[in-house]
């Protein structure tokens, strides 16, 4: 039995609308975490790129991906001697998974190649827990929270993210990766569903 202090850094992931963030920041909470949250709420091209995919797809990849380089590089190497374990809501191969989502051709392959150079230079979560809901219960999700720019998001695109991390868990069995299927629990509000949750992660080896 594992229990979740024996990690050193946690990433959390899976599609939009999943609670990641949510989920990382009780776990940070509740074992002396330091939080790492993505920073893309100031992000320019985000609300342009669900009003014009085609368009803004490329410049909004490549400025997630030096975004969250720049923060997990400062944060893994002046890591909080006061605190227990990292816990992040997001693991740098996002980055990958989302631009075979939205990027074509000579472009995919461009930033595929820039991807490789970069993400070689930061260090592997212990644990990666890749968070699943169905579809139906990620647009409740993303309607609920009211994030003006998210509303348009079509089912179609959440199953083309959702089919991309299927690919990336089937191609790097090198990582720890444990997979947890929330649909139906609200780990959020319900204490039992969090303790749920907490329950597999510790069970997990």
């Amino acid at each position: 039995m594992s229990k979740i202090t024996d990690y050193e850094y946690i990433a959390i992931e899976g599609n939009i609308g999943v609670g990641k963030t949510s989920l990382a920041t009780k776990i940070a909470a509740d074992y002396n975490g330091q939080l790492v949250l993505e920073e893309f709420a100031e992000n320019p091209f985000l609300p342009k790129f669900y009003e014009n995919r085609e368009r803004y797809a490329f410049p909004l990849e490549l400025s997630f991906l030096s975004e969250r380089f720049a923060q997990l590089k400062s944060v893994l190497a002046t890591k909080d001697l006061f605190k227990e374990i990292v816990v992040a809501d997001y693991f740098i191969h996002k980055c990958l998974i989302f631009s075979k989502a939205n990027l074509q051709g000579d472009e995919y392959d461009l930033f595929s190649k820039m991807y490789s150079i970069i993400e070689q230079s930061l260090p592997k979560p212990d644990l990666l827990i890749y968070l699943h809901v169905d579809t139906g219960q990620l647009l409740q999700n993303i309607k609920k929270r009211g994030r003006d720019y998210e509303q348009n998001i079509k089912a179609e695109y959440l199953e083309e993210v959702k089919e991309s991390y299927f690919s990336f868990i089937k191609q790097h069995r090198n990582l720890n990766i444990l997979t947890i299927d929330v649909t139906g629990l609200d780990f959020v509000n319900s204490v039992s569903d969090y303790q749920k949750i907490i329950a597999i992660i510790e069970d997990f080896s």
